[in-house]
């Protein structure tokens, strides 16, 4: 076996590894999100806690978001800063080319 195949071999064992073994040792444990945390808390301190407003989406439509159309305008959110920061980025990186000339 020539050095690469076994580097390959060891590589894709490894990844095995990774993802196997926390299906295994997690087995029945619980994540919870920090949202779920610091309302928690909020609720152990304070007790009953009402919200000063409600999202403009929410009342618009009468009810909450579904999780798909939350995570629809997560995503839109993000493309748009990512395209304001790569668009910034690549003036800057013009800007550099422009001041050698």
């Amino acid at each position: 076996m020539s050095k690469n195949t076994k580097t390959v071999l060891l590589l894709l064992a490894a990844v095995l590894l990774i993802t196997l073994v926390p299906l295994f040792a997690l087995r029945g444990a619980e994540f919870g999100g920090s949202d779920d945390a610091g309302s928690q808390m909020v609720e152990e301190i304070h007790g009953e806690y009402e919200p000063w407003f409600t999202p403009v989406l929410e009342t618009a439509l009468n009810g909450e978001l579904p999780g798909e159309m939350e995570s629809l305008f997560f995503c839109v959110q993000t493309g748009i800063g990512v395209g304001i920061i790569a668009f910034l980025m690549g003036r800057l990186v013009e800007r550099k080319k422009w001041m050698k000339e």
